[in-house]
């Protein structure tokens, strides 16, 4: 308990020190933001590694994966339509109902609900001890395929915004190379996993990945750039590893203080909203979005509980599947899946690329905030759920 709760407390003090720290930071902003994003994918990438060691499937069971795909595919795509039509039929007023402008932009940016948090998700499930439960087998694979899906899918949203570019394809080829690398070598390589070089490890993934992006940013420029997140490479790069277990004093410490860190980064890369005009933000742009008027901040609450509610009840589809199993773990699976973060900001930040702003923006932001400060009560959830089912 006293754990979950640190790791909600570090994801609050990030959270509001993201909210004051231009003004601290003043001229040397940048920099501190470029080093603790440095550090969060850093963290993540330590954090995926470790994930992608544990996974271990049978891959004469490849059918009940696909299955597991096509329930994580649905369990992304539900919040994600439900949001969608809100803003639509909500926000915006009935003149631009039928506008194919205004349903690609808030398909974008509604995206932002369907991923869940791989990274916060299995490290305070495993922290709760929950780690060698079949709640946590489940959900290490559909938050994997969630996010999975959520990164292939903005693909082709980007290709709507912008047009066909040959580089989003070599984005799709890489995806699907590591896949099949991580599926035909899975626990095959005996390499050091202690945390030295785990964290050596999660530097060089980062390292590749920033390369990629700098050489393709220099040669074709910032919209010609490829950026591979680390999620994807880091997980696989574990899954390829033969698992060794490792449980030792220091390593407990190594890995709860970089999950401390992690939270902590995960709320210090929340975007600046406290004191800012998204109006004016916007001014002179030409998406719907970004050219709607701003409401109180009362109706924006309104909506951002709303909002909410829409995502986490989207995230309930796999309550209709794995009938196999008691009702309160196929509960218990779909509130892990409540959790949001490093992807579904991503999704935040690449709407902020293309000039959506307006109320719809300023209530993503905040409802990706409000699942944040929910999360510690989400992984309790699941524990108590859990602990029912297995004790019974």
């Amino acid at each position: 308990m006293r754990k979950v709760l640190s790791f909600s407390a570090f994801l609050m003090l990030g959270l509001v020190l993201s909210q004051y720290l231009p003004a601290i930071a003043g001229s040397e902003y940048s920099i501190v933001k470029n080093v603790s994003n440095i550090l969060l994918y850093v963290c993540l990438s330590f954090i995926m590694i470790n994930v992608g060691r544990e996974f271990e499937v049978d891959k004469t069971r490849w059918r009940s994966y696909a299955e597991d795909y096509f329930i994580a595919m649905a369990t992304a795509a539900m919040p994600w339509f439900l949001i969608a039509l809100y803003y639509v039929f909500v926000l915006l007023p009935p003149d631009f109902w039928n506008s194919w402008e205004a349903w690609k932009e808030n398909l974008l940016l509604s995206r932002f609900a369907a991923p869940t948090s791989a990274g916060i998700l299995f490290t305070m499930l495993a922290v709760i001890g929950l780690k060698t439960s079949w709640i946590y087998k489940k959900i290490q694979v559909l938050a994997i395929f969630d996010d999975l899906d959520t990164i292939l899918l903005m693909i082709p949203l980007q290709i709507m915004m912008i047009g066909l570019r040959w580089q989003l394809i070599v984005v799709v080829l890489i995806v699907f190379l590591l896949l099949s690398l991580g599926w035909k070598q899975l626990g095959k390589y005996n390499w050091r996993q202690d945390w030295k070089a785990i964290l050596l490890y999660s530097v060089l993934v980062f390292a590749i990945t920033q390369v990629i992006y700098l050489v393709s940013k220099n040669l074709y420029g910032e919209e010609g750039s490829i950026h591979i997140e680390v999620l994807l490479p880091a997980f696989v790069l574990g899954m390829i590893m033969k698992h060794k277990e490792i449980d030792t004093p220091i390593e407990y410490k190594v890995s709860t203080g970089v999950s401390f860190l992690f939270m902590f980064l995960v709320g210090m890369s929340m975007p600046h909203f406290i004191g800012v005009n998204f109006a004016e933000t916007h001014a002179g742009t030409h998406s719907v979005t970004g050219s709607q008027e701003m409401m109180s901040w009362g109706m924006i609450a309104v909506h951002v509980v709303i909002v909410s509610l829409l995502s986490n009840v989207g995230k309930l589809f796999p309550v209709f599947f794995y009938r196999d199993r008691k009702f309160s773990e196929r509960l218990a699976l779909s509130i892990g899946m409540f959790t949001r973060g490093e992807v579904g900001a991503g999704v935040i930040f690449i709407a902020l690329g293309y000039n959506l702003g307006g109320p719809a923006l300023v209530i993503s932001v905040l409802t990706l905030v409000l699942n944040l400060i929910l999360t510690g009560i989400f992984v309790l959830w699941v524990k108590k759920l859990a602990l029912r089912s297995y004790t019974e």
